[in-house]
């Protein structure tokens, strides 16, 4: 059995679906299956980019997918379809 690793678009795709609705950080590591490091990295680059923005929701902070996140979330699914169509075929 051979252990496929994601590459960063597929992480940063799952990311941009958690968040779009809003969500805790704990939420994304779980539900993405990350580390704490990893998911700080993810989205500090995500934030800087403008594809993410952090709210503050009380005591706590929830991330949430941008308009422009949306858009490179449909893309990335796009991307996706088209290479498992791809693969169906090989």
């Amino acid at each position: 059995m051979t252990s496929k690793r994601r590459t960063n678009d597929e992480i940063f795709s799952e990311i941009l679906k958690l968040c779009v609705k809003g969500t805790n950080k704990t939420r994304i590591i779980y539900q993405a299956n990350l580390n704490s490091v990893v998911v700080k990295s993810h989205l500090d680059n995500l934030m800087k980019n403008g594809f993410i923005e952090s709210v503050r929701d009380g005591s706590r902070i929830v991330y949430k997918t941008t308009s422009r996140g949306l858009e490179l979330k449909g893309m990335f699914e796009k991307l996706q379809t088209e290479m498992s169509d791809l693969y169906a075929c090989a």
